[in-house]
Formats: structure tokens, C-alpha cells, sequence
């Protein structure tokens, strides 16, 4: 007599533990990702505040050429970017001799967690945090 075995189908597919493996890899490559993606994302921010610093600058250089004095002078804008949400206030203040100027940019929002904090430039070119990276 013969005895007939029930043949077992193989079941196709992944089992618990391979997909959890998955899930806990992809969860760290988001762990190393996210924080990368945000940080660049502040330089850029941080990029377009420098441009909009030295942009102010130089039309304070333009009204001193016309005026022969900082003090009056109208600030181009007040945020930056110049359009969409803003990410800095840009402030302006003239010295009472009226013969220099510091345009300051501070970081507001999401933002404010930059490690380069509020950036300024006077009218001697000086441009403050002195750490070179936030300048490049």
C-alpha cells in the first residue's frame, strides 16, 4: 500500500523577519538622510541671505555716492528671500557720524537652528560670524 503524502505547496513571499530587517535598514538610511537633506537646506537659505546682504550693501554704497551720507538711506527690502516665505529680517543701522553702515540679517523660522546665527556686512566690507565657512 502506498500512502499518498498531501504535497505541500511553498508559499512565495517574505517572511516577518526579512521585512522587518527592511524596515529597520531603510529606517536608518532616513536617520543619516534627513538630517544631511535639512542641513543643506539651511545653506541654501543661508546662500541666498549673503546674496541679499551684499545686494543691500551695495545700494547703500550707491545712495552714499548720490547722498555722502548712510543715514536716510531706504533699505532695498526687509526679508530674505526678497519673495516667499521669508527666512531673515535684514535690519539697517548708520552710525550717528553717518559715514558707516551695518546691514544685518537675522535668522528667523526654521532658520534660527543655523549654527552660522545672524550675518552682517558694513560698510568696510567686514562680514561677521568671521567663521569662513559661513562666508563660503
Amino acid at each position: 500500500m502506498n500512502k499518498i503524502k498531501p504535497q505541500r505547496r511553498r508559499m512565495r513571499g517574505f517572511t516577518l523577519i526579512e521585512l522587518m530587517v527592511v524596515v529597520a535598514i531603510v529606517g536608518i538610511l532616513v536617520g543619516f538622510a534627513v538630517p544631511t537633506y535639512q542641513d543643506s537646506v539651511r545653506k541654501s537659505r543661508r546662500g541666498q541671505a549673503k546674496a541679499d546682504l551684499v545686494e543691500a550693501a551695495q545700494a547703500m554704497e550707491r545712495y552714499y555716492t548720490v547722498q555722502g551720507r548712510y543715514t536716510g538711506a531706504p533699505l532695498p527690502f526687509a526679508r530674505s528671500p526678497q519673495s516667499g516665505e521669508p527666512r531673515y529680517n535684514l535690519s539697517f543701522q548708520s552710525a550717528p557720524t553717518s559715514q558707516t553702515f551695518t546691514i544685518r540679517a537675522v535668522p528667523i523660522g526654521p532658520q534660527a537652528r543655523d549654527t552660522c546665527g545672524t550675518l552682517s556686512i558694513n560698510s568696510a566690507g567686514s562680514r561677521l560670524p568671521d567663521d569662513p565657512t559661513c562666508w563660503q
